[in-house]
């Protein structure tokens, strides 16, 4: 790597100057965003702003320039603390040495990386991570997560949990959707965390698809938009330091697929004309209301571009359709350049270079950093790529850092953080959310509601064995159960329940008044739909709740009572005990079509479909 002097002290402090003085203004709310005139305070503050982020970048070298492309995946539970993948990987030990020796524009935090433990120690890693960055001489840090909630949640208790996209698109809130993101991005922010890659844009149409599932608002362009709206609202609505900036995923829209592009490419075989009517309309609702970014898909869409190249690396779709056609002005993001999506075609030296070609504006997690930024370097000094091209991308990003108060207020209160963070309010706010998203899919022998609690009931099926935090779910749908006066036993089979699991369960069941089985993907899983079909033959009630996709009740004609959380969270698992013994009435609504088991043509539940009693 490259050695690189400092930015010069003097012009952090002219930006981070013109950065109070444009908080000061007053930025305006999210609510503001809307309108189709900016009043002249608007117009002074973005002014400021701009003057503010081009006084920086004219003090930057092309290698601290560079540096604020890339977004890195550190290792260790505080900045300081020595990783053994720090130095595999980065040449150093520490988290801190990295956003030093690279001079990172951002960090990205995950569970595997050791950053995720409670609320204290996440706000003190940012700001070790953010102490790093200044005292350095370099400017404050992007640093982000996945925080989608429901499947994709990287920060888990005692962060407040919520049940994820799919299962508010079910609720109908909009509402419901803004609180979500609103608690959830002052959370985040609250540890230090400034930017939120949520929520995610895509229409999944495709009920195979292997990547986003219930990560997907609905089948529906209309409700993923509302949805969609809604939610970036919630992360960087009120003062700028209060929320995070919201990135939408994954243009040009990723929800017809049957391959995950951490694996493979995926092929959308869209027409132009679809992809206006089907994946286009969230994230011009994303755009219309301000979205802070947009990160982009590793898949191939012949019909939009006939090159082969994936979105990622695509002039025409990124240059041409997100910044041409939809008018977006904001900072456009690679998703992570160590899928298989991305490598494919290219090595890993030639992918930042292209994808900054093609119109991106920030490097997500390349494979190897070092070559990833030298052959950016060397991109500028060769003559492929103009200094002027790499100004365009980080006068963005410093634009944006400038506009959610990162410059101004890096650093988090370690105290305050552990008060606001899985608060008394935020969680009962979680619940009530939570509770409006079950789906009654079927109830045809009338079993639900039990009116009269039974006496002994059998939890068993799928659950988070593995669980990242707290109890796995059939135990803690146990507890709930049993908190109501329902004596319970709880029986995990797993996700490929072995003949010894079934047949345990099978006698479980003759010994129980009931059975509640949660199902994980049983459309795809034959042992989970054979574990349903043996419980069903024992003639005990079972109810059957699918905690992920909704398009197992399909698959299981013996069992006639389903339920769909849509999420297998702890709040999930206590809205199902609530609906299961009457206090709460189903209020969901399917958010996307369910088709026959053996027809995928035929619809077997249509969207919009959802009991109540």
């Amino acid at each position: 790597m490259r050695h690189v002097k400092s930015i010069p002290r003097r012009q952090v402090a002219v930006l981070l100057s013109a950065a109070i003085a444009a908080a000061a203004v007053g930025a305006p709310a999210a609510t503001a965003q809307d309108a189709p005139a900016q009043p002249a305070e608007t117009q002074s503050t973005e002014a400021a702003t701009m003057s503010a982020a081009a006084s920086t970048l004219r003090g930057m070298t092309l290698e601290q320039k560079v540096g604020q492309l890339f977004v890195a995946n550190v290792y260790g539970k505080t900045a300081d603390t020595p990783h053994p993948k720090n130095r595999e990987e980065f040449g150093v030990d520490t988290a801190a040495e990295v956003v030093k020796r690279y001079h990172l524009g951002g960090v990205i935090y995950f569970a595997w990386t050791d950053s995720f433990h409670n609320a204290r120690q996440v706000a003190e890693l940012s700001n070790g991570l953010q102490r790093a960055a200044v005292s350095s001489g370099n400017l404050p840090l992007l640093v982000s997560t996945d925080q989608e909630q429901g499947v994709v949640t990287r920060f888990g208790p005692p962060a407040t949990q919520f049940p994820g996209s799919m299962a508010l698109g079910a609720s109908r809130s909009t509402e419901d959707a803004r609180k979500a993101a609103e608690i959830t991005g002052q959370e985040l922010r609250a540890v230090g965390i400034n930017q939120d890659f949520a929520p995610d844009a895509d229409v999944n149409v495709n009920p195979a698809n292997p990547v986003i599932g219930v990560r997907s608002f609905s089948s529906d362009p209309k409700l993923v938009s509302d949805m969609v709206a809604a939610q970036v609202r919630g992360y960087q609505g009120g003062l700028p330091t209060q929320g995070v900036s919201a990135n939408v995923k994954h243009f040009p829209g990723h929800g017809d697929t049957d391959v995950d592009s951490h694996y493979g490419l995926p092929v959308i075989n869209h027409t132009p004309e679809q992809w206006a009517q089907l994946d286009a309309p969230p994230f011009r609702a994303a755009i219309a209301k301000g979205v802070d970014s947009i990160m982009t898909a590793h898949i191939v869409v012949p019909k939009l571009d006939d090159s082969g190249e994936p979105s990622t690396l695509s002039p025409k779709v990124i240059t041409g359709m997100l910044r041409g056609e939809l008018g977006f002005r904001g900072v456009v993001y690679t998703d992570s350049l160590r899928m298989e999506g991305a490598r494919k075609k290219h090595p890993d030296a030639r992918l930042p270079v292209l994808a900054l070609k093609a119109g991106v504006d920030v490097l997500l997690m390349p494979q190897y950093l070092e070559l990833a930024i030298n052959s950016v370097i060397d991109a500028v000094r060769t003559g492929e790529l103009t200094e002027r091209r790499i100004d365009e991308s980080v006068l963005r990003i410093l634009m944006m850092k400038l506009k959610r108060g990162i410059l101004t207020k890096p650093f988090v209160d370690p105290a305050a953080a552990e008060k606001l963070v899985g608060n008394k309010r935020n969680q009962v706010v979680a619940q009530k959310v939570t509770d409006n998203t079950v789906t009654a899919i079927r109830n045809d022998d009338k079993l639900l509601p039990m009116r009269a609690k039974p006496g002994k009931v059998l939890v068993t099926g799928w659950s988070d064995t593995a669980a990242t935090w707290g109890t796995a779910s059939t135990q803690t749908l146990s507890k709930q159960l049993n908190a109501r006066g329902v004596a319970t036993t709880a029986l995990t089979t797993g996700l490929r329940p072995t003949s010894q699991a079934i047949d345990s369960a099978v006698a479980a069941a003759g010994q129980n008044d009931a059975v509640v089985v949660l199902t994980n993907r049983a459309a795809k899983e034959p042992l989970q739909r054979q574990l349903l079909e043996k419980l069903a033959a024992t003639g005990k009630p079972v109810i059957a709740v699918a905690v992920r996709d909704p398009y197992d009740a399909a698959h299981v004609d013996a069992v006639k009572t389903w339920l769909n959380t849509y999420s297998f969270s702890a709040g999930s698992m206590e809205s199902v005990a609530k609906v299961v013994l009457g206090e709460l009435s189903p209020k969901g609504k399917l958010p996307v079509s369910v088709p026959s088991a053996s027809d995928p043509n035929v619809v077997r539940f249509p969207f919009g479909h959802g009991l109540t009693w």
